[in-house]
Parts: structure tokens; C-alpha cells; sequence
């Protein structure tokens, strides 16, 4: 195991507060914890963070999503364990994680209005943002 590059936390503790705060309210979002776990996972996935993935792992094991829907996450666009809700959070979550590389397409943005409020397209791309801002501090501090 690698050894933490910097405390960073404890250097920049106001910055870090407020990622910790934004985590705290989005988990109250209308989206509901499972989703959001889904994304994140799947983000962290995407980052090669494995702070991250035994985390949101263990995290939507508490709130009792299926082992074999986990084991599928990867293969989201072909497993049938998804539904349409759960497939357009994860192509925005996927296309957000990826956005230097494709921007952030009309094509990708537009069936989410089928299945979430203004607010909700509003909590999953911050969602997105804060999960892939926590995949670049522990992989790049060594957490």
C-alpha cells in the first residue's frame, strides 16, 4: 500500500469541508442513495480509485443493492439488471467523468429530462463533479 503523498485534508481543511458539505447534500437529494451510489461507483470505476470502490462497494451493500448488480456495474449497457432511470444517470455520470474527451452532448443530456426534475439533472451532474474532484485527491495523494 502506498503511503498518503500529503494530508490534505488537514492543509486545506476549508476546501475540503466543502466537498465534504456538498457530499452531505446531495445524500439527501431526491435522487436517493442507491442511485447516487451507482454513480459514484461507477465514476470511481472509470478513475481507477480503490478507496473509492470499496467504499461506494460497501455503501450500496448497506442499502441492500443485489451483489449481481454490482458485479454488472461495468457492464451496465448490457446487462439487464438496469433500468432506463438508472442507464441515463449512468451515461451522464460516464460522459461528465469523460467530458475532455467528447464534451457533454445534447444526445447524452437530453433523455435525462424523461426520468429526473430540473433539480434532480441539477444534484447528479454536482454528483458527478464532487465524485470525480474525490477520485482525483486519493489518487493523487496515495489514499
Amino acid at each position: 500500500m502506498s503511503q498518503l503523498r500529503l494530508p490534505f485534508q488537514s492543509l486545506s481543511p476549508e476546501a475540503y469541508q466543502g466537498l465534504l458539505a456538498t457530499n452531505t447534500a446531495l445524500a439527501k437529494s431526491a435522487l436517493g442513495l442507491p442511485l447516487l451510489e451507482l454513480v459514484y461507483l461507477r465514476i470511481s470505476q472509470i478513475n481507477g480509485c480503490a478507496f473509492c470502490l470499496q467504499k461506494h462497494s460497501q455503501a450500496l451493500r448497506e442499502v441492500a443493492v443485489p451483489q449481481d448488480k454490482l458485479d454488472c456495474l461495468a457492464g451496465w449497457r448490457v446487462s439487464a439488471l438496469f433500468d432506463e432511470r438508472e442507464r441515463a444517470a449512468l451515461e451522464w455520470a460516464e460522459t461528465l467523468t469523460g467530458i475532455s474527451e467528447k464534451g457533454a452532448p445534447d444526445a447524452v443530456y437530453e433523455p435525462l429530462k424523461a426520468h429526473f426534475s430540473d433539480n434532480e439533472i441539477s444534484d447528479l451532474t454536482l454528483a458527478a463533479a464532487l465524485m470525480n474532484a474525490f477520485n482525483r485527491l486519493a489518487v493523487g495523494m496515495n489514499l
